[in-house]
């Protein structure tokens, strides 16, 4: 359950939204936790639903509290290019993240903050109707699938969203600290494109 009262209107608005930009709009003015006080712009999330699949990052960090878009730096340009290496436009898919608004530092989300937010991304999803989910990094696939686990427990499997096939892989920023994390990433890829490909047959 939601702490505060402020929350809890959040979530109700937010519950009462029947588009996409309805919800947008909502986020912008969010002020559920103090993320709002330090952010420059809200990052709602973009794209398109034309593939059927949602992906969901962590938080925005620098870049995209500037622009108010997921995923314009370097991570986001790294994660452009697994996309593509599996054949999927960018353009084709709408990307998002657990919180609409960057922590400062790029520190990891508080629970709290992520409580505050969790009914945003429910919406979100809920409005997308995804066929399938790819969870960037520990952070995320938790708050979707609301287990504790290791990401190489997460990584082995395939989990559900609400029915939704979630594919989980490490966060394009953690590839960059990390290089050789690229390899098992590959595998995760390999292993969406195979449901995408069964799903058109």
């Amino acid at each position: 359950k939601l702490k505060s009262a402020k929350s809890r209107k959040a979530v109700e608005m937010e519950i009462k939204a029947g588009s996409l930009m309805e919800l947008k709009n909502i986020v912008a003015d969010c002020k559920s936790c103090g993320l709002h006080a330090t952010r420059k712009n809200t990052v709602f999330g973009s794209g398109s639903d034309k593939d059927k699949l949602v992906i969901i990052g962590e938080a925005p960090g620098a870049d995209e509290d500037e622009s108010g878009e997921p995923f314009v730096g370097r991570a986001g340009q790294l994660l452009t290019k697994m996309l593509s290496a599996i054949g999927i436009e960018r353009d084709n898919v709408f990307i998002c993240n657990v919180l609409k608004c960057r922590p400062p530092n790029n520190r990891d989300p508080l629970p709290e903050e992520i409580k505050n937010c969790s009914g945003y991304l429910d919406k979100q999803l809920e409005l997308l109707k995804p066929n399938y989910i790819l969870a960037l990094g520990r952070i995320a696939a938790v708050r979707l699938l609301n287990k504790e686990a290791t990401m190489k427990d997460l990584r082995e499997n395939i989990h559900s969203y609400k029915g939704i096939p979630v594919i989980v892989t490490y966060h394009p920023s953690a590839l960059l600290r990390n290089p050789n994390w690229k390899y098992p990433a590959w595998d995760d890829l390999k292993k969406l494109k195979e449901l995408l490909d069964k799903a058109k047959g």
